[in-house]
C-alpha cells in the first residue's frame, strides 16, 4: 500500500495520477507520453477474424501506429484493441481514427454512427482499411459517404484476390514518395462513390484481369454491374481520399490489407502513412512518411493467431523482397 504525507488533497491526486486501471475486454497502447504533440491519431483494431496473417487488425495497428510515430515524431498514437474503446475519453483530441475491422451487418462502427459522426462534423479525419470500407447501405452507407467518400456496397462491389499493377500514381500529397508498384491482394473494387466522385480523388488505381469481373450474382462476388465492364479495360480504384465542404474532415478508404505481409510493400506502406497524416491534417513529408520495412519478426508480433507449424519463414521473406522488386513493364 502507498503511503501518502502532507494534504489530504495532494494523496487523492497522487494517488489518481498511479492508478490507470485497465477496462474488461479491452487493451490499449499508448505508444506516446509526449505531452506536445501536434496531432493525436486514434487507431481502432476490429476483434480477432481471420486465419494466420489475414486480417490482422490487431497487429496491423500497433504496427501502422508504431511507423508513424517513428515517422512523424510530431505525432500522438492511441491503439485501441478486440473491438470498440470502452474509455468514454478514447477520441479526447482526436485529430483522426483509423478503423482496421471486419465489417458489413456486424461492423463496430455501427452502434456509435452518431458519435463519429458528431467528431466527423467537427473536423476529425476518419480512415478506413479493409473490410472495415464495408458497411450496410441502410446502416453506415450515408455516413461512409460523408466520412470518407465511398464504401463497400453488397450487391455493387466485389472482393476478388488479384495481382494489381498500379502502374501510374498521381500527384497528391499522400502520394509523395509513392512509386509505381504491383502487388496480389484481396483488393475490393467498385465501390460505391459520392454522386459524381464530389470531393472524392482515387489515389491507388488499377486495372482488374476480367477474370475478377465474372461472378455470378452474389453479396460480394458478382453483379450485372460489375460483368458489363467486362472487356473495357476500366481502373479500379483501391485507395481514395476525400474531402468534405461542409464539416471539413477528410477521409480515406483503402481496399486492400487482407495479407498482413502487404505492410511489407513499401510503397503501399508509405501511401497508407501517409494517408493517415493527410486525414489529421498534417503535413505530409515531400519525400513521404519513412518507415523502415518491417521484418518477418516484427510483422509476426501481436498477430491474433499462433504461428502454424509449417509456417515457411524463407518463403515469406522471399514474398517480401518479390513484392518490392521493380514491376514489370
Amino acid at each position: 500500500m502507498r503511503t501518502c504525507t502532507g494534504s489530504l488533497l495532494i494523496c487523492l491526486l497522487a494517488t489518481l495520477i498511479i492508478s490507470s486501471p485497465l477496462r474488461a475486454g479491452e487493451e490499449a497502447k499508448d505508444l506516446t507520453t509526449s505531452a506536445t504533440a501536434k496531432k493525436m491519431v486514434v487507431f481502432i483494431a476490429g476483434h480477432p477474424s481471420h486465419g494466420f496473417a489475414q486480417h490482422e487488425h490487431k497487429a496491423g495497428c500497433m504496427l501502422l501506429a508504431r511507423l508513424l510515430k517513428e515517422g512523424m515524431p510530431d505525432f500522438d498514437d492511441r491503439v485501441y484493441t478486440n473491438g470498440w474503446p470502452m474509455d468514454p475519453h478514447a477520441f479526447d483530441g482526436a485529430d483522426a481514427i483509423v478503423m482496421y475491422c471486419d465489417g458489413g451487418g456486424g461492423h463496430m462502427v455501427i452502434p456509435h454512427l452518431a458519435e463519429v459522426d458528431a467528431l466527423a462534423k467537427k473536423g476529425v479525419g476518419i480512415g478506413c482499411i479493409h473490410y472495415a470500407v464495408e458497411v450496410p447501405k441502410d446502416q453506415g452507407g450515408k455516413e461512409f459517404l460523408d466520412w470518407i467518400g465511398g464504401y463497400f456496397e453488397t450487391y455493387w462491389s466485389v472482393n476478388p484476390v488479384w495481382q494489381a499493377d498500379f502502374a501510374e500514381i498521381p500527384k497528391h500529397p499522400v502520394t509523395n514518395g509513392v512509386k509505381p508498384f504491383a502487388n496480389k491482394d484481396e483488393f475490393y473494387y467498385h465501390m460505391r462513390f459520392r454522386p459524381n466522385m464530389e470531393g472524392v480523388t482515387p489515389i491507388i488505381y488499377a486495372v482488374p484481369p476480367d477474370s475478377t469481373r465474372m461472378g455470378k450474382n452474389d453479396a460480394h462476388g458478382g453483379n450485372p454491374a460489375v460483368r458489363a465492364d467486362i472487356g473495357k479495360s476500366l481502373p479500379e480504384t483501391i485507395v481514395w481520399v476525400s474531402e468534405n465542404k461542409e464539416t471539413t474532415n477528410r477521409g480515406f478508404g483503402c481496399t486492400g490489407g487482407h495479407f498482413h505481409w502487404n505492410w511489407a510493400q513499401d510503397d503501399f506502406r508509405k501511401c497508407i502513412l501517409n494517408c493517415i497524416v493527410w486525414i489529421a491534417k498534417g503535413d505530409v513529408p515531400p519525400d513521404g512518411v519513412a518507415s523502415k520495412r518491417p521484418t518477418v519478426d516484427e510483422l509476426l508480433a501481436n498477430q491474433d493467431k499462433k504461428i502454424p507449424a509449417d509456417f515457411d519463414r524463407t518463403k515469406i521473406e522471399a514474398e517480401i523482397e518479390a513484392m518490392n522488386a521493380p514491376r514489370a513493364k
